[in-house]
């Protein structure tokens, strides 16, 4: 909306100990798309049900198991183990037979987790015993699995309760040193919660009568506890180390943890930045990334110019553009519009016309007009590798240009991709370097656990990055002019003295210096 408006905007965020602050201009610097995201994190579905090897594997099937029993059921969400998983076999038509006789089944029929807990009464010893007994049993069956891993050890209710606690807990609730939730229990103070937790979602769920659903919510205790204990005996079965309940909640929520002096100080920067803009001084705004550690120049905030705006970027260049992977012949109008149009790129009421030489209008803003078209497929309108649409926006005053390429290959669950292509010639970044080397290039985003690594302050990573202090800046043009010139002529000098190591050394040691950046 700020570029619609050619207003500035002053983008900023914070992860844990790190921040950074920047700002957006319509034309002048970089827009908050013009560098590509990394995608989020997904795991193979074939990891989670068979061979989980790190605690958030066992943590993102708890998650899938609290809605295939209490919420929406999804078919990729199966937590049941996978008769398919093609490394369980050593040939690929056995993987593809175990496939098949899994959909049949021999002629038995098969029932959804959900149906089979109702059908039990959502007993928790009949759920614990075929999750993390019989389940665990018939994984041990495909030994082609266990081959190069620790086979996992099945854990059974009846024995569980033999148990002796290696501390006064008999109960999950009972006091320990230290927070409540920062405490990792034992195997069976975890078959308890779990069980205390099936009895109570089991009681909720009725509340909401016939077809009800739960949602997961880390915020609340029950559903947390669910998945906390669920996790934490898989982890168990699969020899890891258990985790605390505030461990399991930051990772099954993507919690990032707030940090009030690094909110203090990203607030300070937003304000410093603003004056700038106010008092007209646009140029002298910098990027500013704040570390966890100081640099080599003992310096924990670093500014860095701005860098100007990516031609080939599909939200601020002048004629956007972009190009989109996707298979024409199942991609159907209606997901154009809502996963892509408006999910992907933002649009509130896009209109779409394919360029054809007809003018064929595909999708209207105008309500009831082209709704017809929302469940045919974009091959049934002719449009096919290399087709491209013409996509207005009169709400955002935004037009992009839309290429399509038809693609047959995409992986498993996308439905399509954005083909980033590069400008034919890149756009000038004088201080890339050393402005990207902080973060090795991510921006920090609220919400995002992206660039939230620990920095470093080691000299190998950071040396070049040199901030100069107002009483010793240079004037910036004969200073590029100088360091210009005397950068070619010290690369001669040490070409000619590549048989000297002595010469060599302090000629690289010249050279670092000459990396001074002058800055406001």
């Amino acid at each position: 909306m700020c570029l619609a408006a050619d207003i500035p905007l002053i983008e900023s965020g914070t992860a844990g100990y790190l921040g950074q602050v920047t700002v957006i201009k319509k034309g002048v610097t970089e827009c908050y798309e013009c560098q590509p995201k990394p995608t989020q994190k997904t795991f193979p579905g074939c990891t989670i049900r068979n061979t989980p090897s790190e605690p958030i594997h066992c943590i993102v099937w708890a998650k899938y198991l609290f809605n295939q029993l209490f919420g929406e059921e999804d078919a990729d969400q199966e937590v049941s183990p996978d008769t398919a998983d093609p490394e369980a076999a050593w040939e690929l038509s056995d993987a593809a037979a175990r496939a098949g006789a899994s959909n049949e089944d021999g002629g038995v029929k098969r029932v959804s987790t959900k149906d089979w807990a109702r059908s039990t009464g959502y007993d928790p010893v009949k759920i614990f015993n075929k999750l993390f007994r019989d389940d665990i049993k018939y994984l041990l069956t495909m030994d082609q699995l266990w081959r190069r891993r620790k086979a996992p050890v099945p854990l059974d209710w009846a024995e569980i309760e033999k148990f002796e606690t290696s501390t006064s807990l008999q109960h999950a609730g009972a006091s320990q040193v230290g927070l409540k939730d920062q405490q990792v229990l034992d195997v069976k103070s975890y078959a308890y919660l779990f069980a205390r937790s099936v009895d109570h979602l089991k009681a909720r769920l009725a509340e909401k009568g016939d077809g009800g659903e739960l949602i997961w919510d880390k915020d609340d205790p029950p559903a947390m506890n669910f998945v906390t204990a669920a996790a934490n005996l898989r982890m168990h079965i699969f020899s890891m180390n258990m985790k605390s309940k505030f461990d399991v909640k930051s990772m099954a929520g993507n919690i990032i943890p707030a940090i009030a002096t690094t909110n203090a100080v990203i607030a300070g920067l937003i304000v410093l930045e603003g004056l700038k803009i106010l008092s007209g001084n646009l140029k002298q705004c910098r990027t500013i990334f704040l570390n966890k550690q100081p640099n080599p120049r003992k310096k924990l905030l670093v500014p860095c110019t701005l860098d100007p705006p990516n031609p080939s970027c599909y939200v601020c260049s002048i004629k956007p553009e972009v190009t989109i992977k996707l298979n024409t012949q199942k991609i159907s109008i209606q997901v154009l519009q809502d996963r892509i149009l408006k999910d992907k790129f933002g649009m509130v009421a896009p209109d779409v016309q394919i360029e054809d030489g007809k003018g064929t209008i595909l999708i209207s803003s105008e309500e009831g007009e082209t709704e017809a078209n929302n469940n045919k497929n974009l091959s049934e309108f002719g449009i096919c590798n290399g087709s491209r649409l013409q996509v207005d926006d009169f709400l955002q005053d935004y037009t992009l240009t839309v290429t399509l390429l038809h693609s047959e290959d995409l992986e498993k669950d996308i439905e399509f991709e954005v083909v980033g292509d590069a400008p034919e010639k890149a756009p000038q970044k004088p201080n890339e370097e050393d402005g990207k080397a902080i973060t090795d290039g991510k921006a920090i985003t609220n919400g995002s656990d992206d660039g939230a690594q620990p920095s470093t302050s080691k000299a190998s990573e950071q040396d070049d990055v040199l901030i100069v202090d107002s009483d010793e800046e240079m004037p910036s043009s004969s200073g590029a002019e100088t360091n210009m010139d005397s950068r070619g002529l010290k690369r001669k000098l040490q070409d000619e003295a590549e048989s000297v190591g002595v010469k060599r050394i302090c000629t690289e040691q010249e050279e670092e210096e000459d990396d001074v950046i002058a800055l406001d």
